[in-house]
């Protein structure tokens, strides 16, 4: 049931961070994790950080009438209301990411589009054309785009170059440069992402593959190699195989033999130990790829964009939307559980019209982008790069008008139909049901091609022999006999991307993948004052926690649905819970124990489905053999994928762990990762002298734990009056979108005072040293082993070292009274007795003291 909100909660005063933090809580059934994603990432916000909308009811009204507006113009339009009704509680059809933020986003000059390639088509790599897509990489990240290039034009190291380094660096430098560029864009609190790759044929691919094994180079990019059939061949053969450069070259400059079996082996093991690089078939990607028959009008594909599952021309893009597969099964996780195919034919053309309607909203967002652009102060020379890029990009959307029409919860509807996730049974469903979507997307394209034109070079001669379109043909004739005579509104349109914070807010599984885990257990903090309350673990600062299991979603809905109490089994041994889940339909089915050669030949068989690609990853446990790495690239190839990436347990930090006993190490580098830092945080202030000069340390609580420090002078910019011993910092964006800590408190008549920039009020010098401490305290190192760490810091500068004792003096206020000291020994009776008592060192056997 629709729940379209009424106008008057659209409004034009900002919402405190609370209010809307508790309306998408409640918007979400107590979901705080979801909430706080989408609060965070998605909900409407101008540059000072305000607030516009409270739920995502809000936001969905928001972009129902923008996408209604367009539907107004062509003939047969969706209604508001018809648009709502399928984006409402996600449930249906789910903008990705870009359009969710950008559609009918007044407050920000940003692309609709999630994906970009650029480049130069593999022609020239001059300084020049190198410094240039640099250039482009940073603008298009700067509106929020993901972007992607190829390197395989960049001529290889040692290679001759008529200028003072008389030879080429070679790839690498080249990779950490647009790694680095990707670093320093800030996207409101969501950080660039790029994708590089380079085709194995070229003679620096092995430089390449081994850039980001240590973990230190190039953390910027996710980096892929393009992998030809004729290599797969050599690798399994173990023939040699020719690189040349430059690339299909009748006469080649540099020609280097390698034993492909020996290079396969070793992108094998810097996958099974790094995660990276991913593989791309290209001859697969390129045979099957419908925009390559228009290769002569400008679309010939040379990368993908950063998650792999579009590939691109230079200067085209795309926007992602998902439609919730979950949505789609009736009487779910029952005997009479059915997948509702006319409900998914319905709401199949709807997505598609939505989708077509996102490319003239994207338009729109391109001509304010140009406009903005032009009306800036700067040069005309300095803006061409920028004015050409956006101007190829309009050229492109409009030739091509391409896009990126997926699904999400792949793994929860074969769960709610009763099959196992790999089964052969639920790979022909997945097939089944990804060749429907697949057949009724392009027949919604060319029915709206009769009603708003074909895309404007689409020729069915070009496309006659694609093996994509001809597959389509043999299940369907009559779909093509239309679309020879009508055309097609659009030059491709189907993928399936990661849905990672979408499946937060579907509170499904992410795109095509099984589960991630079925829970896992989380630790809630217990108040001194509570009573009658189980406590599971004690930490280093003497708090005491309840441990509490989580399930995933929609395996809690499958316990209700089998009489389950959830009360009762939040509070079950692991055990326990192992056996409830080996009875579920999501035994053998999460990311780690399901069958991985049965996952990549799903993966496969759905892929002749879909027209783009797909981003999957495979996780596999920690003590897996690269054997098996290189057997799963190898059924990849062999099954007709287009990528592939795998991740072994444990060899990259960032990504969640299993509950398992054995992963108890691995549980405590995750359980120490920084929790989300709220818009607002309690601070206390403590004031000390720094020799001659009067300081001042405003610390930032969470959990009434120190979470963050900042220092500075009082004579300086930042000032107090000598009363004020608390306050808030909040946490706001400065002119440029850079993060800005304030600090406020409420005068002795109540009024709120807000100090603007710490940072700009601070010492450079000092702040950086507070941005280090702040995050050994985020990230939950024990507050005594912060203390010390600190006390061992070696400063040179006197006036360094008064510094560090005042902020060791300011944290020891916040140790428990009571804690014994990490060298407990006293100085002057020798006995282990030395404890902190209101932030002093006291020893308990002869009642000495130090404080400070």
């Amino acid at each position: 049931m629709s729940s379209v909100p009424t106008e008057d909660l659209i409004q034009n005063e900002p919402f405190t961070y609370e209010e809307a933090l508790k309306s998408a809580i409640e918007y979400f059934k107590g979901d705080e994790l979801a909430a706080g994603v989408w609060l965070n990432k998605y909900a409407l916000k101008d540059s000072q950080g305000n607030i516009y909308e409270r739920s995502p009811a809000d936001m969905h009204q928001r972009m129902a009438s923008e996408i209604s507006r367009v539907e107004s113009k062509y003939a047969n339009p969706l209604s508001k209301e018809d648009v709502f009704e399928v984006l409402d509680r996600f449930q249906y059809i789910v903008p990705q990411g870009g359009p969710m933020t950008g559609i009918g986003n007044q407050y920000q000059i940003a692309s609709l589009s999630n994906c970009f390639v650029i480049g130069n088509d593999g022609r020239g790599d001059s300084y020049g054309s190198i410094m240039k897509v640099d250039e482009e990489q940073v603008q298009l990240m700067k509106r929020r785009g993901g972007v992607g290039h190829d390197l395989s034009h960049i001529r290889p190291k040692g290679s001759p170059v008529k200028n003072s380094a008389l030879s080429s660096t070679g790839i690498v430098p080249f990779m950490e440069r647009y790694s680095n560029s990707t670093r320093e864009v800030a996207q409101d609190g969501r950080r660039g992402a790029l994708m590089l790759s380079i085709s194995v044929d070229h003679p620096d691919s092995e430089s390449f593959i081994d850039a980001k094994l240590d973990g230190t180079k190039v953390t910027g990019a996710n980096v892929s190699v393009r992998i030809s059939d004729a290599f797969m061949k050599a690798a399994l053969n173990g023939e040699q195989y020719k690189q040349t450069f430059p690339l299909n070259s009748s006469n080649p400059s540099v020609i280097r033999e390698v034993d492909a079996a020996a290079l396969w082996k070793k992108i094998v093991h810097n996958a099974w130990a790094s995660a990276e690089p991913g593989i791309l078939f290209w001859d697969t990607v390129i045979r099957e790829s419908v925009p390559d028959s228009y290769a002569d009008f400008g679309f010939r594909t040379v990368s993908t964009n950063p998650c792999g599952e579009i590939p691109l021309c230079p200067y085209d893009s795309c926007r992602l939307l998902a439609i919730n597969l979950l949505s789609y099964v009736d009487n779910p996780f029952s005997e009479a559980a059915t997948f509702n195919f006319e409900k998914f034919k319905k709401h199949i053309r709807i997505a598609h019209r939505i989708a077509d309607d996102i490319i003239d909203l994207e338009l729109e967002k391109i001509d304010a982008i140009l406009a903005k652009v032009n009306s800036d102060p700067e040069s005309d020379e300095t803006k061409r790069t920028e004015v050409l890029l956006w101007e190829k990009i309009r050229e492109k959307a409009i030739q091509g008008r391409r896009t990126g029409i997926g699904i999400t919860a792949e793994g929860d509807m074969l769960a709610a139909l009763g099959l196992r996730y790999g089964s052969e049974e639920s790979i022909d469903f997945s097939e089944e049901v990804h060749k429907f979507l697949a057949l009724e997307t392009y027949r919604g394209s060319v029915e709206l091609a009769k009603e708003r034109g074909a895309f404007p070079i689409y020729d069915a001669k070009l496309e006659s022999k694609n093996p994509f379109i001809s597959r389509l043909g043999e299940a369907d004739p009559d779909l093509i006999k239309e679309m020879k005579i009508y055309g097609r509104r659009n030059i491709a349109l189907l993928t399936i991307a990661p849905t990672g914070t979408t499946s937060l807010m579907t509170q499904t599984t992410s795109g095509i993948e099984p589960v991630f885990m079925v829970f896992y257990k989380r630790r809630k903090k217990i108040n001194p004052n509570d009573t009658n309350t189980r406590t599971d673990f004690v930490d280093d600062l003497g708090d005491h926690w309840q441990e509490f299991n989580v399930f995933h979603h929609q395996f809690a809905a499958w316990l209700k649905q089998n009489g389950h109490d959830l009360t009762e089994v939040e509070n079950m041994k692991e055990e326990q819970l192992n056996e409830l889940v080996a009875q579920s339909p999501y035994a053998g089915s999460t990311a780690r124990d399901v069958d991985w050669p049965s996952k990549v030949r799903l993966q496969g068989k759905v892929q002749k489905w879909v027209d783009h690609s797909i981003s999957v990853t495979v996780n596999i446990p920690e003590d897996t053999s690269e054997e098996m790495v290189g057997d799963i690239y190898r059924i990849a190839w062999e099954s007709g994928c287009k990528g592939i990436t795998v991740y072994r347990e444990g060899s990259r930090s960032g990504v969640l762990v299993s509950s398992t006993e054995k992963k108890k190490e691995q549980n405590f580098i995750a359980e120490r990762k920084a929790p989300e830092r709220p818009h607002s945080l309690d601070a206390r202030i403590v004031r000390f002298n720094n020799n001659e000069e009067r300081w001042i340390a405003v610390i930032g609580l969470l959990n009434d734990h120190p979470y963050e420090i900042f220092t500075g002078r009082t004579e300086d910019s930042f000032h107090l009056p000598h009363w004020c011993k608390s306050g808030f910092v909040l946490k706001n964006k400065d002119e440029q979108g850079k993060s800005r800590y304030d600090f406020q408190y409420k005068d002795r008549d109540g009024y709120r005072i807000t100090i603007e920039g710490l940072s700009r009020s601070f010492n450079p010098e000092y702040w950086n040293y507070a941005k280090l401490i702040s995050g050994v305290l985020r990230h939950g190192m024990p507050l005594l082993d912060v203390i010390h760490m600190v006390g061992n810091l070696h400063l040179d500068d006197e006036f360094l070292n008064t510094w560090k004792n005042g902020v060791i003096r300011a944290l020891k206020m916040f140790v428990p009274d009571g804690t014994r000291a990490l060298d407990s020994t006293c100085s002057e009776c020798g006995e282990d007795s030395l404890v902190y008592e209101e932030g002093c060192l006291n020893c308990k056997n002869c009642g000495h003291s130090k404080c400070g």
